[in-house]
Formats: C-alpha cells, sequence, structure tokens
C-alpha cells in the first residue's frame, strides 16, 4: 500500500496573493515586470529572475515590506482545518516555498512547525536584498529552481510514497511532473491540463480536502488507520 505524501506550496496557493508579486508590485521599480515576463516564458530560471527582481530592493525597506505583507496577506479558506485534518489523518504535510523566511514563517505561526516549512531566505545586509538558496537542485534537477521542490521531494519521500503536490504556479510545474496527483489553480492548474498529469482543480482547501477524500491511495490510507494498523512517519 502507498502511504500519501501532501507537499503544499504557500504564495497563491496557502495565501490567496503571490506574496513575492505583491511585493515588487508596491516597492519594486518598473524593471520587475520584464523579469517576472522572463521568468514566466522560462527565458530566465525562476533562481536567476526572482534573485534579479529581489535586487532591485533597497535592503532599507526591510520594516515596510514585511509590515504591507504581514497586514496583506491573507490565508486561502479552509487552510487551518485541512492541517489539521491531516494531522489527526497520520498524513505527512510539508510546505515548500520559493517564497522568502521573512514573511512564509510568521505567516504560518501556529499552523504549520517550522520543520515542515522550506523556502528561501532574504539577506538584508547589502545594499539591496539577496536572496540566499539553502534547498538548490540536486544532481538529478538542472533548471536553477531557486528552492528545488522537486529535490525536496526526493530527499522527503520514501519508496512506495503516493505525492501529492498543491501549487498555482510556475514554481510548481517540475514538482507537479513528480507528483502521482497534483490539484492545482491558476497557471499550473493549465500546464497540467497541457501536460496531461493526473490533477484536481481548487479554489479553497475545502475543495483540496474534497479532491483528496476522492483519491483511491487516501481512502486506502484512512481505511487501514480506522481499523488500528500503524505507518512509520
Amino acid at each position: 500500500m502507498r502511504k500519501p505524501l501532501i507537499i503544499c506550496d504557500f504564495d497563491g496557493t496557502i495565501t490567496k496573493n503571490d506574496n513575492i508579486i505583491s511585493i515588487m508590485k508596491t516597492f519594486a521599480p518598473e524593471e520587475w515586470h520584464a523579469l517576472k515576463d522572463a521568468v514566466l516564458s522560462k527565458d530566465l530560471s525562476i533562481r536567476e529572475g526572482v534573485g534579479s527582481m529581489f535586487k532591485l530592493l533597497s535592503s532599507g525597506l526591510r520594516e515596510d515590506i514585511t509590515a504591507y505583507i504581514l497586514k496583506q496577506a491573507e490565508i486561502r479558506a479552509g487552510f487551518q482545518e485541512f492541517v489539521s485534518f491531516l494531522s489527526g489523518c497520520g498524513l505527512p504535510f510539508y510546505v515548500v516555498s520559493g517564497g522568502m523566511d521573512f514573511f512564509v514563517y510568521p505567516l504560518l505561526e501556529g499552523i504549520v512547525e517550522k520543520e515542515r516549512i522550506y523556502c528561501n531566505q532574504a539577506d538584508f545586509f547589502g545594499d539591496s536584498i539577496s536572496v540566499k538558496w539553502p534547498y538548490p537542485c540536486d544532481d538529478q534537477c538542472q533548471n536553477e529552481c531557486g528552492c528545488c521542490k522537486p529535490s525536496i521531494i526526493r530527499k522527503l519521500q520514501g519508496p512506495d510514497d503516493f505525492i501529492v503536490m498543491i501549487g498555482d504556479s510556475v514554481t510548481d510545474v517540475e514538482a507537479a511532473k513528480r507528483a502521482d496527483l497534483c490539484i492545482a489553480r491558476d497557471y499550473l492548474l493549465k500546464e497540467c491540463e497541457d501536460l496531461q498529469l493526473r490533477h484536481a482543480a481548487f479554489e479553497d482547501f475545502y475543495d483540496v480536502k474534497r479532491a483528496l477524500l476522492g483519491v483511491k491511495e487516501v481512502e486506502e490510507w484512512m481505511q487501514e488507520k480506522s481499523a488500528g494498523r500503524s505507518w512509520p512517519k
């Protein structure tokens, strides 16, 4: 029997808005638009594009940017209940985000334990904001992902795990290709359709829960849990 492993994006998935895009719209000069378009067209890698966008911002904006994000970010409906549901079922859940630590950690505080969050790190010690990449691509990925979601999945998964990827954007495409099921919205939903990946659509985390409960592998897991069998974490 395959054990479900749930991997979830943050920006635009857990939160309603993409927080990096919100930061750029509010604080960055116009040059950020060309960088964003180059990432979406895949002319620039995610690592190069996102790194270059943050270099447009002065480190002196740290307090203003942090206050802005923590004020305007909105968690998508049903997320906290969804995390509690997974915990009660013994289903492993990780947030794997191309976002930055200074807003990902505080927005998830009290909902997801820090050790279950993978994200990038913003460095405010120079004149402009630079990005540290603690989770680079492994030797099986050459896409310069920044926070390499496929590499993290390879690190986390067991040999028989059933991988579920929840996401919305270009940063989730390579992870979706590795997943057994992708629960998607927006850009990623279209990519799943074009690539003919096994997928379901969502708008909130009540939709995500319904999609999971309709999957044979999850149903089998629930039946095993209700029968009192234990599984390794």
